[in-house]
């Protein structure tokens, strides 16, 4: 079997209307091109100029106009959309960052909550806080598509294994992101391809790329990968639309090839710090 898929870049400003705009001309570009299952970048329909610009945004689960216009769209053009990420309210003050996946009905499949959040220290001024307005979630998300399992993650996930091993079986892995410039460069295509290859998995991931209102950089590089590891199809900067076709029997042969993930075995705890030290207590 073989499905065509599509991942979305954008470089999403901070007017709302302008970026749902900009989307939608994309998607129609995917699904003229025949696309089945298409991926919204991280933070598609916002990229506010201060971190907590997206709570002004943020939406109620299961209500809203962002919400309704991802239903809106996977529905007109009949594709299974993955919403990259979008603020659903959290309860605390804070929001949830979503990825929500609808089926080519318009019906919601899934969401999943970004699990690990970027604070971080780059250093030359370049400092971010995720967690001032963006509440972890706590659990992985498989949802079941007509082309197999679709592990669901978001951008600073992709630096975590433990969390696609959670995934472990599942044909397509999807990453939509807003890697900066300077992380994307030295790291985005190389953790892409290592989660395919040892997950034996598609890696859909859909980038913002390039400068926003905020005077942040995106690196793009909008890219999807095969089980083997080969980038079937790659953005550099600026929107646009990559299109890929999936070969889910080649998906098959590698898995039966190199059989990994049934080889896997439990590891041990790391050994105490007292053993290190002295290896003399090993034989106590």
């Amino acid at each position: 079997m073989i499905v065509t898929v599509a991942v979305v870049q954008m470089v999403a400003t901070a007017e709302v209307a302008e970026n749902l705009a900009a989307a939608a001309l994309l998607l129609d570009r995917a699904a003229a091109q025949g696309a089945r299952l298409v991926l919204l970048p991280e933070n598609f329909a916002l990229m506010g100029r201060e971190e907590t610009d997206k709570l002004a945004i943020m939406e109620a689960d299961g209500e809203g106009p962002i919400q309704d216009w991802l239903a809106a769209q996977a529905r007109r053009l009949g594709l299974w959309l993955v919403g990259g990420s979008m603020p659903l309210a959290a309860g605390d003050g804070r929001c949830h960052a979503a990825c929500l996946v609808y089926d080519e009905q318009g019906q919601r499949r899934a969401r999943y909550d970004k699990i690990h959040l970027f604070d971080v220290d780059l250093g030359g001024g370049e400092s971010y806080r995720e967690s001032r307005s963006i509440a972890p979630g706590k659990e992985p998300v498989l949802v079941a598509t007509p082309w197999g399992r679709m592990g669901l993650s978001i951008c600073y996930d992709l630096r975590f294994p433990e969390l696609y091993r959670a995934y472990a079986g599942a044909e397509l892995l999807v990453v939509p992101s807003a890697f900066t410039q300077r992380t994307g460069l030295a790291h985005w295509d190389v953790l892409l391809r290592a989660r395919a290859i040892e997950n034996l998995a598609f890696v859909l991931a859909a980038d913002q790329g390039g400068d926003h209102d905020n005077g942040r950089e995106t690196f793009g590089g909008s890219q999807v990968i095969d089980p083997w590891g080969t980038v079937l199809g790659r953005l550099d900067k600026g929107p646009g639309v990559c299109m890929a076709h999936l070969d889910l029997d080649f998906l098959g042969q590698c898995r039966a090839a190199l059989p990994a993930l049934e080889h896997r075995r439990a590891c041990r705890p790391p050994l105490t710090k007292q053993y290190r030290q002295n290896p003399a207590v090993a034989g106590s």
